[in-house]
């Protein structure tokens, strides 16, 4: 199947719920938004939200604030686990289990545990008796000081290490600090187990395709926690080719051909004629008529270099970079109009006037300041985002672009 970067775009927007609008509405949406992501990335940061209810917010009618740590947290409908803190549906815990065995033998795991065995000795003990545990539970004067990104006490690393190898879960949050329980505390029985290795495999390398729309599976060994030599990737492929689970897809802009998921293939079909797949149509306005702000840590944009020659905008999340290095700006949201990335913003959400403060605004086409159609389309995003952040009022000044900033100051 040979696709145009046209129907590529639309592919992997849809896919993830971001065109042509939001097609879910909170509460019960929120779940099939999550479950559709296949993957929900969470940060801490809160410049003007954090990355996740973004994301959220940008798929589904109505969201509200931490709906998914609800879903996850209190009704179990996700769990979180990963070194790039993903939130899973529980009902893939199952084969998850897997990977965490492995993480015991695999890299910064294997070296955590000869490192420090007796603290997470100690953390496994303090859990078996039921107790439910947080870094901030110890102090840095009655602990072992460590030098790692994931802690500067020997506790944290020891909790991060029974998560990372599935003896503990998260149980809740608290001002974003994880808590930790049992395994057996926070999940139900029936998840607690672990499917044959194959199985399992089979399972996450079709996420992982699911998750990026089209792939070419470069990422196998990291999913799989084991190295794999990419003629075992190759006869993988091959053989889910001739299963029937996978396609093949030629993307305009690669050499190498994707695969995608088989039960794609009627999605595809209906974009290259021209037609609205089944189950796409959104709720209320569509991405022409109101823009979409994406979140910076959001699938769609995940990948740099697809992101480059699909969507040919260049986006890096600046956040961690020196000022001085910085492009943009420190907390810059892409702007999606129709099918394609735009622009972008640089805001902050001034907590104590309840203000969005619009630090700068780009386009990647200069034509677009002055498209009435496309102000509009922003005011109208620009009004659905204050909602959400709860913002009383927005402070535009800094808009260069003049018809852009008028309609925004028409906002407050």
């Amino acid at each position: 199947m040979r696709i145009s970067k046209d129907v590529a775009r639309r592919f992997l927007l849809g896919r993830q719920g971001l065109w042509p609008g939001r097609r879910w509405r909170s509460p019960g949406g929120t779940e099939r938004a999550m479950r559709a992501m296949e993957n929900v990335q969470l940060d801490p940061l809160q410049v003007v939200a954090r990355a996740q209810d973004l994301a959220l917010a940008s798929r589904v009618v109505g969201y509200r604030t931490d709906e998914w740590a609800t879903l996850t947290y209190e009704r179990r409908r996700f769990f979180e686990w990963g070194g790039w803190l993903a939130l899973r549906p529980i009902d893939e815990l199952p084969y998850f289990r897997m990977v965490m065995r492995r993480a015991r033998q695999y890299g910064q795991m294997k070296t955590f545990h000869a490192a420090h065995g007796p603290a997470i000795d100690e953390m496994r003990d303090l859990l078996r008796d039921g107790r439910e545990l947080s870094n901030r539970d110890f102090s840095m004067d009655a602990r072992r000081r460590v030098d790692s990104y994931r802690g500067r006490k020997d506790s944290a690393l020891a909790l991060h290490y029974l998560w990372r190898t599935g003896e503990a879960m998260v149980t809740r949050r608290e001002r974003f600090e994880r808590v930790y329980a049992r395994s057996e505390a926070v999940a139900p029985g029936k998840f607690l187990v672990e499917v044959p290795e194959a199985e399992a495999e089979d399972h996450l390398l079709l996420k992982d395709v699911a998750a990026a729309g089209f792939s070419r599976l470069a990422g196998a060994g990291y999913t799989l926690h084991r190295e794999i030599p990419t003629s075992h990737v190759a006869a993988w492929r091959a053989r889910k080719l001739a299963d029937g689970e996978l396609i093949e897809v030629s993307v305009e802009g690669y050499v190498q051909r994707h695969v995608a998921l088989a039960s794609d293939a009627a999605t595809l079909e209906a974009l290259i004629a021209g037609r609205m797949p089944r189950g796409w149509k959104p709720l209320e306005t569509t991405t022409s008529e109101e823009a979409t702000f994406v979140s910076p840590l959001d699938p769609v944009i995940g990948d740099r270099e697809r992101t480059r020659r699909i969507f040919e905008f260049d986006y890096k999340w600046e956040v961690y970079d020196p000022p001085a290095r910085r492009k943009f700006g420190y907390y810059v949201l892409p702007i999606l109009w129709g099918d394609r990335l735009v622009g972008r913003f640089d805001s902050k959400l001034d907590r104590r006037t309840m203000t969005l403060v619009i630090n700068g605004f780009w386009l990647e086409d200069d034509a677009l300041a002055t498209d009435e159609s496309f102000a509009k389309a922003v005011a109208r995003a620009m009004t659905r985002f204050l909602v959400f952040l709860g913002a009383t009022a927005i402070d535009a000044r800094a808009v260069p672009q003049a018809l852009i900033r008028r309609q925004l100051r028409g906002l407050d």
